[in-house]
């Protein structure tokens, strides 16, 4: 069974279940302060198979979040636009799905101090910072439902 703190699965996005880095021209997009990669990155994984599963943990009282970074080097009215880009994309791409928690900040912020329980990050600095479990993004689906399945012991 998890612990207390482990009640809490929390993703990443660019580069954990979005392909953010995948988009042509995406770091200069960014440098320019345009949110369109944002926006028309294709997912990393079957969604269809993500929100299943992510409803399936919410249904065993796992809470489900999202911690991402803003652009690097950008501004207030960026970091607005950055926001409201991911957050569509979620509502667009996931539908169904109603994150517990949806914490999108500034870039380089030790992930550390938004949440506890296990991450899924495709950043090993951010894996190793994290106080508790955490894993990389590949096989992310399938880790996720042998969380599930461990749950269900």
């Amino acid at each position: 069974m998890l612990k207390n703190t482990e009640k809490w699965i929390w993703l990443d996005c660019d580069g954990t279940w979005i392909d953010l880095y995948g988009v042509p021209n995406w770091l200069d997009m960014l440098i320019n302060n345009d949110p369109t990669p944002y926006a028309i990155a294709k997912p990393l994984v079957n969604l269809t198979w993500l929100a299943r599963t992510i409803h399936e943990l919410q249904a065993k009282g796992i809470k489900v979040g999202i911690i991402s970074w803003l652009s690097k080097n950008s501004t207030e009215e960026y970091d607005k636009m950055v926001k409201e880009t991911k957050i569509a994309y979620f509502k667009k791409h996931l539908p169904s799905v109603a994150f517990d928690a949806i914490h999108i900040v500034p870039y380089g912020t030790p992930k550390s101090t938004c949440g506890k329980g296990i991450l899924f990050d495709d950043e090993e600095k951010n894996r190793k910072e994290w106080n508790g479990m955490a894993f990389d993004e590949k096989n992310l689906i399938h880790t996720l439902r042998q969380i599930l399945y461990c749950l269900g012991q």
